[in-house]
């Protein structure tokens, strides 16, 4: 995330899907079957829905002292610990949980699951048919899912591990969206709230970068209408992937940032005028070149589409109706130089919800990606989150 070189990897050809896979090393991970077919917003069901979770420290007797964490679009239950087998990448908030941590485990109980139509273990695109004996992925007829559905899904996987309510729900990003559908549609089930660079509903703008995104994969020749995972390494979809990733980068950092880290300057040994790249285009090389490899195209393109699909407030009277449902405690922060979910609509939240009292702003010059980066400023609104609750659960 803060890598300056901006080299590209010299990484072996691209995996036709870069998620977990049926034989991989489970790492941390555990999973939960739901125990019946999942309803979807759009009418229909998903069968045999796997979630994958990873948790850290022990659960109350009364599963009071849970703590929900929820990962942003190519996150993962990875919430803490080193890479390693099964995991690719170390935990991406791996300074906010632990002993002694902002989410204490000596005192918390902390769940991260892996998304619903993700690639680290939950059931998405790239996961093997139940309702087939065939053997086959789920590929382009994995069906549409929305922030809702997910949300669904995660209900339960809490009503699996005994969680009847959660202390408190945190997301940042598209599981800052998540957050919120906890918040408004299961209200009973959420102590506390904190979200993190997200909206009440994608904007126009939000729905543009994210339809762009959607069609650089599926216009890869190796995305076959969603039918890749057979494919052999270098012939999947990855050539799309990377550009979505590209797009995406760009709209998680500051103008600021990037101009000082790499305005004009060429990468070294190359020369723009000569066909070489600038600084600027080995840096978003060496992030697609990461993405490919350790996620899958199908999830991509699920994901971005539920999250311009997030509306708080469809079929529940509009953004201000749905909210004044969510009358818990909340923390609603932003980051001064997001430009893709810019303060505004974070400030359009800490207004309408009855538990938040104001806007809380993350001084940060990494644009959107600040909520993974700032730690020590995420760390102290979970600290201020939590300080609500002066008992200590029994263990």
């Amino acid at each position: 995330m803060n890598r300056t070189d901006a080299a590209p990897l010299a990484l072996p050809l691209p995996p036709a899907t870069g998620g977990w896979q049926e034989g991989d090393p489970p790492g941390r991970r555990r999973w939960v079957t739901l125990r019946r077919p999942l309803r979807l917003e759009s009418g229909g069901t998903l069968p045999g829905v796997r979630m994958a979770y990873e948790t850290w420290g022990r659960r109350a007797v009364d599963g009071s002292n849970a703590v929900l964490v929820l990962h942003a679009l190519t996150g993962d239950s990875h919430v803490a610990g080193p890479a390693g087998a099964g995991h690719p990448s170390a935990g991406w908030w791996d300074a906010l949980i632990g002993p002694g941590k902002a989410l204490d485990t000596d005192r918390w109980f902390v769940v991260a699951p892996n998304v619903l139509g993700g690639c680290q273990g939950s059931t998405g695109p790239s996961s093997r048919r139940p309702d087939r004996k065939d053997d086959v992925r789920w590929g382009g007829d994995f069906p549409r899912v929305t922030v809702r559905d997910q949300v669904a899904a995660e209900a339960e996987l809490a009503d699996t591990l005994g969680v009847g309510r959660w202390a408190a729900v945190v997301g940042g990003s598209m599981g800052g969206m998540r957050a919120l559908e906890w918040a408004v549609g299961r209200p009973e089930r959420t102590g506390s709230l904190l979200v993190l660079a997200a909206p009440a509903a994608a904007s126009a703008e939000q729905i543009a970068w994210g339809s762009l995104q959607i069609s650089a994969v599926r216009s890869d020749p190796g995305w076959r209408g969603g039918h890749y995972h057979g494919a052999a390494p270098g012939s999947g979809p990855h050539r799309g992937l990377g550009l979505a990733r590209r797009i995406a980068h760009v709209t998680y950092r500051s103008e600021p940032e990037l101009a000082s880290r790499f305005g004009r300057k060429a990468q070294p040994g190359e020369h723009p005028a000569q066909g070489g790249r600038y600084q600027m285009e080995s840096y978003l090389d060496h992030h697609a070149a990461k993405l490919v490899h350790r996620f899958d195209a199908g999830s991509y393109v699920t994901l971005t589409e539920a999250m311009n699909g997030h509306d708080i407030g469809r079929d529940r009277g509009g953004i201000a109706q749905a909210l004044h449902r969510a009358r818990m405690p909340a923390l609603l922060a932003g980051i001064h130089s997001d430009r893709l979910y810019p303060l505004h609509q974070q400030a359009e939240l800490a207004d309408l919800l009855p538990g938040a009292d104001r806007l809380r702003v993350l001084q940060s010059p990494y644009g959107h990606d600040g909520f993974l980066i700032e730690t020590a400023q995420v760390g102290s609104l979970v600290k201020e989150l939590l300080s609500g609750f002066t008992d200590r659960p029994p263990l």
